[in-house]
């Protein structure tokens, strides 16, 4: 099937890479029975994509059913997708049968799986690997056929290695993975998508469609988006009712547009898509390696000055000029000399390197080199996840 009469069956706008190839590889899948995870931030039509597998495969006959795992109570969700039995807790006055027993031989849609509580991934694992799971309060096993395709916003690579994610669930989900890209990284799609809601807007309210002039498309462009296609339809809507003029300008265009979500942050050199996840432990990084600086910049003053009461002088003490070297990527700092028992404060600006990239990469460094090149501890002194490391060292070219 044609990938264009796809996104005219799905009401699917836009031609960029990273969509078309999405588009290609659920198209792929769709024949198999294999399991499917879908990454993407929330808003970016996740959802849509499990429906077209399901459309496309041989199951499209039967049952398919979409289940939020972050919207129903940790008590309940068990109950919930493998059923439960007569008197299995307060409140169970019969016995229910689950989504995995309605759904048999049809696809059941996991969204937000990285809500999902530890206990009821155990019991997904089951189902995944054996075709098998248990109601609540039997001990009878039955059997299911049903195709899982899961969907999260989160790293559930990351969620494992900090004990909120079972690593094998993780690795028999993401037997084909499909990520979703941001609508930030769809740029040539946004006045495409503005233009296809504005215009279904101006049909609902009986109006006419609104136009952006030059100014405010760029402002457009330029907008973060933190809610994906979700927030520009939002904005549609409101500019679309409430707006007085129908051609806007980039004034007008601001009143609706939030004003903390603009990203004024610098970016890093080659970060490519970078996930909001990465880009805040990436900052973490900063933050600590410029801690670190500042104390060893006091460091260095408080030798020097022991030193200095000691009766040595400047001439006389090697050890400040490895010191200093040391401290020649910092910013100014104060050396006390002592001339005739007076002491003379020298201040000295030095060269200081302002490349955010250089010092991230000295820190990897220094995080490799004090963990002796083993990543997981290395990536866990930094704060970030192994896969953003492992990045970053090809990113940077570091030799471990």
């Amino acid at each position: 099937m044609e990938l264009q009469s796809i996104k005219n069956r799905f009401g699917i706008i836009g031609n960029s890479p990273g969509l078309n190839y999405a588009l290609n590889v659920a198209v792929q899948v769709a024949a198999t029975d294999l399991s499917v995870l879908i990454m993407g931030e929330s808003g970016v039509g996740k959802e849509v994509f499990s429906h077209i597998i399901h459309s496309l495969s041989n199951r499209k006959h039967n049952s398919f059913i979409a289940v939020n795992c972050g919207a129903i109570p940790e008590g309940t969700i068990d109950s919930e997708l493998f059923g439960h039995e007569k008197g299995s807790f307060t409140g169970a006055v019969e016995s229910r049968k689950g989504y995995f027993e309605t759904v048999n031989g049809g696809t059941i849609f996991l969204d937000e799986i990285g809500e999902m509580p530890l206990g009821t991934q155990a019991r997904l694992l089951r189902v995944l690997e054996a075709g098998e799971y248990i109601r609540v309060g039997s001990s009878k096993v039955q059997k299911t056929d049903v195709r899982v395709i899961a969907a999260s916003n989160k790293d559930l690579l990351e969620l494992s290695h900090k004990g909120k994610f079972r690593e094998d669930l993780y690795y028999r989900l993401n037997t084909v993975p499909i990520r979703v890209p941001a609508l930030r990284d769809r740029k040539e799609d946004i006045l495409l998508l503005f233009r296809k809601f504005s215009a279904d807007y101006a049909d609902r309210y009986k109006t006419s469609s609104v136009v952006l002039s030059d100014n405010a498309k760029n402002l457009l462009l330029n907008y973060s988006f933190p809610g994906n296609i979700r927030e520009l339809k939002n904005i549609s809507e409101q500019i679309s009712l409430l707006s007085e003029e129908k051609e806007i300008t980039s004034d007008q265009l601001q009143k609706f547009l939030p004003q903390n979500n603009f990203n004024r942050l610098p970016v890093l050199a080659g970060s490519g898509n970078v996930s909001q996840s990465e880009f805040a432990n990436e900052r973490e990084i900063l933050y600590k390696l410029f801690f670190d600086m500042k104390k060893d910049v006091n460091e260095l003053k408080r030798i020097i000055f022991d030193l200095l009461q000691n009766g040595a002088t400047p001439e006389k003490m090697p050890v400040v000029n490895t010191l200093t070297e040391q401290a020649s990527n910092s910013s100014a700092y104060v050396i006390p000399s002592a001339t005739n028992g007076e002491t003379i404060h020298h201040h000295e600006d030095v060269e200081e390197s302002l490349s955010i990239a250089d010092k991230e990469k000295e820190l990897i460094i220094k995080a490799l080199k004090k963990h002796r090149g083993k990543r997981k501890d290395a990536s866990m002194a930094l704060g970030i996840s192994e896969r953003t490391l492992y990045r970053k060292l090809k990113e940077y070219d570091i030799e471990e």
